[in-house]
């Protein structure tokens, strides 16, 4: 296996145009992500109560970005990640039911370093879709280790493995994989031991960390690192509050705790992973890189700032960023030029030497200046970061704008399909005022409507990458990639604007069937003490199955498919004709 790892390793580095020599001078790479972290859930960032020793240790020794910008939830920011572009050209426009699937087409910076030479893997959670062809490992990635949909504890997980933070069902390289250990834990130790493995293949790497972790739900958590909390006072009096914005007096204390707890379990494993590094002799020509996926997942300490995930606020976009390179960049060093998640990709191209596809219209650009303190003749660019519920994009709904001083903003609010009236510009001077505690857009109209004026333009611009930009991606059944298909409420478009993951929800999935044949289809829903009438419209055929009480699954056997697009509707209904869909489908293509 050895062998045979040194040979593809081998033949990567010469086919991306580097010498062995050459590549052994190129860096490891190592991003890691955590989902639903604050920019307040650190020592570093001014947190007292919470216990962060490594990542803060991490940040002493680093170069940093003290204005980096993601999106206020995760599937837009890891659209972004991967592609070096805003999530908008990409398809991935919001986080479940069918919106956060990412085009196949979109070139990530796993494929990238892939064929420049590099071992890439992923370790967590992916969130841009379960299915062929938008796996990570259709997507660049070589070793794959991840969640389904969007965390455990969703519609998305395998039946065994539901809502398993502890002893996670898991998915390897595309197999269901049950492993032992806290998911965080697992998540680390299989990233170590596939580095190590490359270390000894002699392959620079790209390691792509991005936890679950601290996204709900909250049932299962580390218990050594919750030991630490549960006791303590955590409520917000106990927060500094003396600058920007003031906490509520309320607040869920169990629950900061279990939050806490899995931050610190991340913060335990990254000083575990230094200590491999060490071990391995690595650490000096290793960036490793850390940084959130979007604002804190409830209303707690972000360092003064105001709002929270999926708020445009700077407490729901501003994310740390810390860049460990000893090799290349000096402890202490930090630039405060705005910067944001679509210039990871161009950053690391840099870095690894790897040029990007000429095909390829990255809106990012590489931070590597910064981070190395090269900050002469730093162009002004104004950045855009936009997100709500919605199968499309509304212009002016829950967006901000900010260029280097100005931050120019509508609130509008993520749950909400549609813009309620007309929007609400916020002003903010970042510099005179960076917590935001004063709008002052009636003071300064003429950088109002220049924001607005390049809002617009970019706005225009990015819907317009695709004929039909906003239409999701198909999920494809039928190929040798992946047979049988799970379909999940993860990925289903719903039917009316109150569907969604709900116990009686219904959707559809918009599929792609490879070739022509015979498919069994299991349809598997939650009992109910009630008979009901099963009805499947694939394509144009309906079917048909009477399902006695309490049943939890049905097979729909040698279903004809035709080639190409179509649509797979499943629902029950008992004899009051209450309707509602399954919980998942498979989709088999048989040999018959």
């Amino acid at each position: 296996m050895r062998l045979l790892v040194l040979i593809v390793g081998i033949l990567a580095i010469f086919v991306g145009g580097h010498s062995p020599a050459e590549a052994a001078e190129r860096p490891n790479v190592i991003l890691i992500v955590t989902d639903d972290q604050g920019y307040g859930d650190l020592g570093v960032t001014g947190n007292p109560l919470i216990r962060t020793p490594n990542i803060d240790a991490m940040a002493r020794r680093s170069a940093s970005l003290s204005r980096f910008y993601v999106s206020p939830v995760c599937a837009p920011t890891r659209a972004c990640l991967m592609t070096g572009r805003y999530n908008y050209r990409t398809r991935a426009i919001d986080t479940y039911i069918g919106r956060a699937m990412m085009d196949p087409e979109e070139v990530t910076v796993a494929e990238m370093l892939r064929d420049g030479g590099y071992a890439t893997g992923i370790f967590g959670k992916w969130h841009l879709g379960d299915n062929y062809p938008m796996r990570p490992m259709d997507q660049g990635f070589e070793e794959s280790l991840v969640h389904r949909g969007g965390g455990i504890g969703q519609p998305s997980d395998p039946p065994d493995g539901e809502g398993k933070y502890t002893d996670p069902v898991l998915f390897h390289n595309g197999r269901e994989s049950p492993r032992k250990g806290y998911c965080t834990d697992v998540y680390f130790n299989a990233a170590i031991d596939w580095m190590s493995e490359m270390r000894r293949a002699e392959r620079p790497f790209f390691a792509y960390i991005p936890t679950n972790a601290p996204h709900g739900p909250f049932h299962d958590v580390p218990v050594a690192e919750y030991e630490q909390y549960k006791d303590l006072d955590l409520s917000n009096d106990r927060f500094p509050q003396t600058r920007g914005h003031r906490l509520p007096k309320k607040s869920d204390q169990d629950k900061r705790a279990r939050i806490f707890a899995m931050i610190s379990n991340v913060d335990a494993n990254i000083g575990r992973l230094f200590k491999q590094l060490d071990e391995l002799g690595i650490t000096d020509n290793t960036l490793v890189m850390f940084m959130v996926d979007n604002g804190p997942n409830g209303r707690r300490y972000v360092a003064g700032m105001r709002g929270a995930k999926s708020q445009v606020y700077e407490g729901g976009i501003h994310s740390p960023f810390f860049a460990h390179w000893p090799a290349k960049l000096k402890a202490g060093q930090t630039s405060d030029r705005i910067a944001a998640h679509i210039d990871m990709l161009p950053t690391l191209l840099e870095v690894c030497q790897v040029d990007a596809p000429r095909k390829v219209k990255l809106d990012g650009r590489s931070v590597l200046p910064l981070l190395e303190g090269r900050q002469a003749n730093w162009p002004e660019r104004t950045l855009f970061i936009q997100a709500h519920r919605g199968n499309v994009p509304v212009r002016y709904h829950n967006f901000a704008a900010l260029n280097q001083r100005w931050t120019l903003l509508n609130a509008s609010g993520f749950g909400r399909e549609q813009l309620p009236g007309r929007p609400k510009f916020e002003l903010y001077d970042m510099e005179a005022d960076p917590l935001q505690m004063k709008d002052v857009a009636g003071d300064h109209r003429e950088v109002v409507n220049k924001l607005k004026q390049q809002y617009d333009a970019w706005f225009d611009d990015v819907s317009s990458t695709r004929a039909d930009n906003y239409a999701p991606p198909r999920i494809h059944v039928g190929t040798p990639h992946e047979n049988p298909v799970v379909l999940t409420r993860q990925d289903w478009r719903r039917t009316s604007k109150d569907s969604g993951w709900q116990p009686d929800s219904h959707g559809y999935w918009e599929l792609y069937a490879a070739e022509s044949g015979r498919y069994d289809v299991t349809v598997t829903y939650r009992p109910r003490d009630v008979a009901e009438q099963l009805t499947l419209v694939v394509g144009d055929q309906r079917l048909e199955a009477k399902l006695s009480a309490a049943s939890t699954s049905h097979v729909f056997r040698g279903v004809k498919l035709p080639q190409g697009n179509l649509r797979l509707d499943a629902s029950l209904a008992d004899r009051r004709q209450r309707k509602r869909g399954p919980w998942q489908v498979e989709v088999k293509r048989t040999n018959s």
